[in-house]
């Protein structure tokens, strides 16, 4: 399968440039390829963190004092 690329134009820090720079240049792949890459990753854990809320949505509230309760209940604080 083909993917469509896009042309974006995004502004970096200079030193994240320069660190992308060289991080490209000491694993032979490209500027673009990074930023694809961290960005595909950062998306997929939105995704799990949207996923764990979802499967928790129905779970019942604990107010702030019981949850503590509960930690110290179980050696935790």
């Amino acid at each position: 399968m083909e993917t469509t690329v896009k042309r974006a134009t995004i502004y970096l820090d200079e030193v994240l440039h320069k660190a992308l720079k060289i991080k490209a240049l000491e694993t032979s792949r490209s500027i673009s390829d990074l930023v694809n890459s961290a960005v595909k990753e950062a998306l997929a854990e939105d995704a799990e963190d949207l996923a764990a809320f979802e499967n928790r949505a129905k779970e019942p509230l604990l107010s702030y004092d019981e949850m503590v309760k509960r930690l110290k209940k179980n050696g935790r604080i």
